[in-house]
Parts: C-alpha cells; sequence; structure tokens
C-alpha cells in the first residue's frame, strides 16, 4: 500500500488509536500477519487463532522495525512505544477486508482479475502473474492465498505503478465469493471448474456451481466472464453475467457462441508430460488468430489453465504472440504444487503435496502414469509409485472418491500405492481389485518413507490434502531439493 498516517489508517478501518499523539507516524508501505515478516514502517495485523494469538507478537513485529499494528486488545506488558501503534478494532479480519477495498479504490487504473474453480486456480493465478507481468507490474497472492485474510492481504501490495492485481477466490459457502468481490471488485472473471473440492461442506456440485457463479455476478458491463467452456455447469454462468463472456478449452473449439473462443489443439507431449500446443483465438466478429506454446510446466492439467490465463491475458489487450512467448517460458511460482525433483540416480519425484480433491488426485495419477509409460520407452523396467494421502471436505461421499481413485490407479497399471488416511484402506482395496497388487496401507508418513523404494529411473507422486503434510515424503526421497522447479530438463 502506499504510506499513510496512523490517524489516517484508523479511519480507514474505523478503529480507535491507543495514542492519539501518535497519528502523524507513517505506516507501510509492508502489511503482515506473520510478526517474522515485519519490516520497517511495516502495519501488523494481530489474529488471536486457536494455537497462535498474534496479541503475544505485537512487540516482535514492532522489534522489527513495524510501525502499527490492528488488534483487539492491548497484550500485557506491552512496551509503551509499541502500545503507542496500536489501533484497537473489533474484528481484525473485517478492518483488513476495509483497508483493502480503501486500496482499491484509490487506484482505479488497478484491474482486478478474480480467479476461482474447484481446481487449478493457484497454477492458473501463477501463469497469469507471468503473462500480464508483460503488461505492467502484477500483483497475485503468494501460495493459495484465497480466503477472507488472504484475498484482503494480498489486496494491500496494490500501490502506485500497479496495473493489475489476480485475486484468487476460494469458497467454503454461499456469499463467500460475494464478499471477497466487495473487497477486490474485479473487471474479469475466471471460472475454471466445478468438481468435487468442498462437496462435503456444499452438499453437492450445484451448490458448489451456485457459489463459484457469484463471480460472474459481480461483474460490470464492460468486463469479462472467462469461462471453462467444455464444463457445463460454468458455460451456464454466462446467462448470470452482464459482462462479455470469454470461453475457452482445452479439448478443441468450444460449441457454445461467445464473444470469445480460445482454445488448443495440437497437443503434443514429451517423456516428462510437458505439452506443446497451438493457443487459437476467435472473435465474435470472426476474425482469428494462433500461436504455438510449448509449457515447461509438468502435466497435462497445465494446457487447459494455459488456456485461461491465455484468455485473460487476451481480454486485457495482450498480444497473442507476446501471451504464447510468456506462458512458453512460464515457471511455477507455489511450491509442492506438481513440484519435480530430479535425483541423480535419475529417480523422478512429483511433489504435489500442497492440497488434493477427487479431481486433482486423478489428474495426477494420469500425469504419474504418463511420464512412467513414456520414460519405458528408454529406461526399461521404469516404475510408477503413488504415495496418496487422505483427501478431506468430501462428506458423506469420502469412501466412494478414495475407492474411485483406488480403481484409476488400478487401471492406470501404476505399479505401486501407498495410502494414508482415514479411507486408506479402502483405496488400497480397490486398487488391488483393479490390478494394482503392490498397494499398502502406512500407518504414517514415517511409515510411508519406509515403504517407497524406488529404483534408478523410477518416478514417485506424492499427493494429499494439505493436513496429511505429505511434503515430508518427498523431501526425505530428496534430502537436499533444490528449489522448487515444476519442470524438467
Amino acid at each position: 500500500m502506499d504510506r499513510m498516517t496512523l490517524g489516517r489508517l484508523a479511519e480507514v478501518v474505523e478503529g480507535r488509536m491507543v495514542d492519539p499523539g501518535a497519528a502523524e507516524r507513517p505506516v507501510g508501505p509492508d502489511v503482515v500477519i506473520d510478526s517474522r515478516t515485519a519490516t520497517p514502517g511495516a502495519l501488523f495485523v494481530a489474529f488471536a487463532g486457536d494455537n497462535v494469538d498474534g496479541h503475544d507478537y505485537i512487540a516482535a513485529a514492532r522489534d522489527l522495525g513495524a510501525a502499527a499494528a490492528l488488534c483487539q486488545r492491548i497484550p500485557d506488558g506491552l512496551p509503551e512505544d509499541a502500545a503507542a501503534g496500536c489501533v484497537i478494532v473489533s474484528d481484525p479480519t473485517a478492518a483488513l477486508g476495509r483497508l483493502a477495498r480503501w486500496i482499491i479504490d484509490g487506484h482505479p487504473e488497478v484491474t482486478v482479475i478474480g480467479v476461482t474453480g474447484s481446481q487449478g486456480k493457484t497454477s492458473t493465478k501463477d501463469l497469469l502473474a507471468q503473462v500480464l507481468a508483460k503488461d505492467g507490474s502484477t500483483v497475485a497472492p503468494e501460495g493459495s492465498f484465497n480466503n477472507e485474510i488472504g484475498v484482503p492481504l494480498t489486496a494491500t501490495r496494490v500501490g502506485e505503478g500497479t496495473r493489475h492485481l489476480v485475486s484468487e477466490m476460494g469458497a467454503r459457502g454461499r456469499h463467500h465469493i460475494d464478499y471477497l468481490c466487495s473487497l477486490t471488485p474485479p473487471r474479469i472473471g475466471v471460472v475454471l471448474n466445478v468438481g468435487q473440492a468442498h462437496v462435503g461442506e456444499f452438499g453437492s456440485r450445484e451448490a458448489i456451481a451456485v457459489a463459484k457463479g457469484e463471480l460472474v455476478e459481480q461483474l460490470p458491463t464492460e468486463g469479462w466472464a472467462v469461462l471453462n467452456g467444455t464444463d457445463p455447469r460454468v458455460v451456464e454462468m454466462a446467462a448470470r453475467t452482464r459482462a462479455r463472456v470469454a470461453l475457452f478449452s482445452a479439448t478443441g473449439r468450444p460449441g457454445t457462441p461467445a464473444d470469445m473462443l480460445v482454445w488448443v489443439d495440437d497437443i503434443q507431449a514429451d517423456e516428462s508430460d510437458r505439452h506443446s500446443f497451438r493457443l487459437n483465438v476467435e472473435w465474435l466478429d470472426g476474425r482469428t488468430e494462433s500461436a504455438t506454446v510449448a509449457l515447461r510446466l509438468v502435466g497435462r492439467h497445465h494446457v487447459a489453465n494455459a488456456a485461461a490465463a491465455a484468455a485473460v491475458a487476451r481480454c486485457i489487450g495482450l498480444p497473442l504472440a507476446t501471451i504464447a512467448e510468456t506462458l512458453s517460458a512460464a515457471k511455477p511460482l507455489s511450491r509442492w504444487r506438481m513440484e519435480v525433483l530430479e535425483r541423480d540416480d535419475g529417480v523422478v519425484v512429483v511433489n504435489d503435496a500442497y492440497n488434493a480433491n477427487p479431481d486433482s488426485m486423478l489428474a495426477a495419477c494420469e500425469t504419474l502414469a504418463r511420464m512412467a509409460r513414456r520414460r519405458r520407452a528408454t529406461r526399461p523396467g521404469v516404475e510408477s509409485w503413488a504415495v496418496l494421502g487422505q483427501m478431506f471436505e468430501l462428506g458423506d461421499v469420502s469412501v466412494a472418491e478414495h475407492e474411485a481413485i483406488g480403481r484409476a490407479v488400478g487401471s492406470l497399471q501404476i505399479d505401486h500405492l501407498i495410502s494414508l488416511g482415514t479411507d486408506a484402506p479402502r483405496m488400497v482395496e480397490a486398487a488391488r481389485v483393479a490390478g494394482c497388487e503392490n498397494a499398502t496401507v502406512a500407518t504414517d508418513v514415517a511409515m510411508a518413507v519406509e515403504l517407497v523404494r524406488p529404483a534408478p529411473g523410477d518416478v514417485v507422486l506424492v499427493k494429499a490434502s494439505r493436513a496429511m503434510g505429505l511434503e515430508r515424503v518427498a523431501e526425505a526421497l530428496v534430502p537436499q531439493s533444490p528449489e522448487a522447479s515444476g519442470e524438467m530438463s
């Protein structure tokens, strides 16, 4: 954010200064929620969580140079100088939201792009961050900051010179996206898909579609709704927006008319499951254009993410040639999402342990199977290993979805399955019935590490919902792992 005074900050967030005499204290540009990341002048927002109370770290943030803190109370023993920079608010989350909206309103030149979907949000926003940077300074979330804290926190990075803000928007129920849109009003809205993620909270895919569609309902007439033209529930959202509509597809030209169509064809893949393709654009007036893209990212699902990012970039006016060139050079920006690491003995570890749902789990298993199959062409005897953990928030369909993944492991001819979590026995049983004889339940991460014994050249996939912490398996397999690459040389 642009620097401001403590007094002005208190007005914006509707808070109360502890020391009115500090009203002229300069605050900014950084806003942090982790005291360890505080910088000189920063605003520290103290949240009282279930396990950690941010109020206990106000002094630590001040020691690193933080000029102010949003908090609900003054903790006992807080030094006078740190207390003088405190602004008391009844709800730090709401206060952070007010600050974010004030910042966005103060920069009407910034184009806000909202991104939602059951899977692919983080990978797509990472691609968008790199493509849109060709048009000007772009702010995008770090990791998966897509909730009522992450969205406004990302928005506070907007300042003088910012041209685009990518706002990743998750939802756990109705009106969540409505609220996020009220903080960062989008001019372009991207809906990637409607899958099974969080179905336990929503109850059905139809309910998920209703919630995800809130994004396109918030778009202005001059805006763009960028919709997945291959997902019927997403295509139907075109009727819920007043904005122009762009449909994208990773499986050929969309069959539904729209103001703009973006699709890929002539898809090719190499041994490492990196895809190249022709990217096509067709406008409502019949104009067409095309360019070639060669992704460095691993996995077929990135083709759809790239098509979505291309559609957004074309909506804002970037030339297709620039879009294709940037997509071809793009690297992953978020850790543990199809992060590809290769050992000296040729063992390849695909660390996709950040999160999981049935659709993304299946996509990752398909990538594993393709990588192993293609490597066998030059390395006979290569085997595939799937280390899969529990997928949470699936409600009543949890057992059925874990069994479905087990059957997929067998039908994809994956050689080894090691499964962890409550529904691991059902996944393993289904895999064995489907043909994966080497399927085993691991009681914990340590046991999973012991069970994974890849031979030189083998491919190992590690994937689960975030709470399982399965990145530790990948880290054990590649102890001196380099930085996340998501690509292979």
